[in-house]
């Protein structure tokens, strides 16, 4: 149908979002990926080789995965190919493959893009393999996916995967200029307001200028303030999927921000989860584990403050029981640090793995038949609790295992305390 109207000359009139009437005619052009486009860049270096490769573009929406591919195809002279993984099967792609012979059959190359090249199974995947050997296509993939989770290893060997960047404040204000520029007239926005704006397209340039073209379409006697801003457009929903890896990334982030003992970055990383609706005892449950892992026994209260936490959230709900998550991270930010029983109990577990099934020493074994007190089951045990200090220093350590040192206190909070008795304690100690 697009090509009947190219036909008749009607497609140019064809109403278009502004994002795609400033889509950029030179790489040069493009914001915010002067890393990958710049001389010394892997995009500058192949177009001095006039060499193209298969490549594959990962990056956040609307940093200008399309328009990079689009230009690509011009500066290498390619047949452009456009597919989205979301609408096309097997027989597209066969469609496609054969397509391009045809094509390179005449001398003519072909860049096939793929938007969304991650939601393809492996098989579909598979199906790229011989057409990029052979050099029937070009295939640039884009997708907002880690590829290491998603793209078959094959498929990223044959592939240089390059990471397009975040638009940063800068970059988004190159881009409103730009519209501005389109439109001959200033966008009617305090400095305020057009800062807001920028924060609003969270780093997508073609969400920054879709709010853009809403906004010049306003007749409005004095510039919008922020207020008004918020009222005139649709907030952007936060950049966040619970079952991918932005879920992995920020839940590092909150727990590698309570580890270096810093509560405003911890709190900051807390409320992007849950805005991005995390679910908040899933929350609870990370919060519980940094408290044994990071923390332990430097201050024995942070896994009650972490229990109790979940505890209120699970009587108060959202958004009163938030608060509780996020009293505990500021608690477990700022408590003294420890990981030293996580550590012991890594090094415990190798040592039961390695010495296999031994047995507790005959000493420590109770004794409840008339056949174990002759097999000298509890001979020789000290009641800890008869000795003048409460400790005997009996050997509890498996017969033919030499002593080991799993647990090494630290000196912050109350492990200092605990590090005492243990050197009192190993001064009492009798000889193995």
């Amino acid at each position: 149908m697009s090509d009947l109207f190219g036909a008749a000359g009607l497609e140019k009139d064809a109403p278009r979002p502004l994002a795609d009437r400033l889509r950029p005619a030179t790489l040069a052009d493009v914001v915010g990926q002067d890393h990958l486009i710049g001389p010394d860049g892997p995009l500058g270096r192949m177009i001095a080789a006039s060499r193209a490769t298969s490549m594959i573009l990962w990056g956040p929406p609307g940093t200008g995965k399309t328009t990079i591919a689009r230009l690509l195809s011009t500066v290498f002279k390619l047949h452009f190919e456009q597919l989205s993984a979301v609408f096309t099967g097997v027989a597209d792609l066969k469609k496609t493959f054969e397509a391009a012979r045809q094509r390179r059959r005449i001398g003519q190359g072909t860049l096939l893009f793929v938007d969304e090249i991650h939601r393809f199974n492996r098989s579909q995947q598979d199906s790229f393999l011989p057409v990029m050997e052979d050099g029937t296509i070009v295939l640039v993939g884009a997708t907002t996916e880690n590829p290491s989770f998603e793209l078959n290893g094959a498929l990223l060997s044959r592939a240089q995967v390059l990471v397009l960047r975040r638009l940063d404040d800068d970059d988004l204000e190159a881009l409103l200029q730009r519209a501005e520029k389109h439109y001959g007239r200033v966008l009617p926005l305090t400095s305020e307001a057009r800062a807001a704006l920028r924060a609003m397209a969270d780093g997508d340039g073609r969400y920054l200028l879709n709010l853009a073209e809403e906004l010049a379409d306003l007749k409005t006697p004095a510039p919008l303030d922020t207020a008004s801003l918020a009222a005139a457009v649709q907030k952007r929903a936060p950049l966040y999927d619970k079952s991918r890896e932005e879920h992995y990334n920020l839940i590092s982030a909150l727990h590698k921000s309570v580890r270096g003992s810093d509560p405003d970055a911890a709190l900051y990383w807390l409320a992007r989860m849950l805005a991005g609706g995390e679910s908040p005892l899933y929350l609870a449950r990370r919060i519980v584990r940094m408290a044994v892992e990071d923390i332990g026994l430097a201050d024995p209260q942070a896994v009650h403050q972490a229990l109790a936490a979940k505890d209120v959230y699970d009587f108060l709900g959202s958004p009163e029981g938030e608060l509780a998550l996020a009293q505990a991270v500021i608690y477990l930010a700022t408590a003294p640090k420890s990981n030293a029983a996580y550590v012991a109990f890594g090094e415990a577990k190798r040592a039961a793995e390695e010495h296999g099934s031994l047995m507790p020493p005959a000493h420590i074994l109770n004794a409840p038949t008339k056949l174990m007190q002759n097999l000298g089951y509890g001979a020789g045990y000290e009641y800890d609790h008869a000795t003048e200090e409460a400790f005997s220093g009996q050997n509890y350590f498996p017969d033919g295992m030499a002593r080991e040192n799993f647990y090494r206190p630290t000196g912050r909070g109350f492990e200092k305390e605990v590090a005492k008795r243990l050197e009192t304690w190993a001064r009492l100690r009798k000889p193995a």
